[in-house]
């Protein structure tokens, strides 16, 4: 779990915090390493909590919560179409199976 007291950052920063944990929360990360990477990127992006003057007048570093969507497209490029086309072959099969467990819940 993150330490440090939240009180330093505004309603937007902990909003934007709670949206980023969800999304890694939705890929599979633990719940508390879920909440240590959220805290991480808004420390990232501007730099600790804005309230009390601490940060204002900078502006916000929008890349961190740009990286996600670029990290895999290298590895995958390099590799054969046959190897790309097997590797989506079982991420559908595995939807598939997901969707048809979770159905019967």
């Amino acid at each position: 779990m993150p330490q440090g007291d939240k009180s330093a950052y505004t309603e937007k920063q902990k909003r934007q915090a709670r949206k980023i944990e969800k999304s890694y929360r939705d890929r599979g990360i633990g719940e508390d390493e879920a909440e240590r990477r959220a805290w991480a990127t808004i420390n990232k992006m501007h730099g600790g909590g804005n309230k009390s003057g601490s940060g204002r007048g900078h502006a916000t570093d929008t890349s961190p919560a740009k990286k996600g969507g670029r990290r895999g497209g290298a590895a995958s490029a390099a590799r054969s179409a046959a190897e790309r086309s097997a590797s989506a072959r079982k991420a559908a099969r595995t939807r598939a199976q997901n969707a048809q467990r979770d159905s019967h819940k």
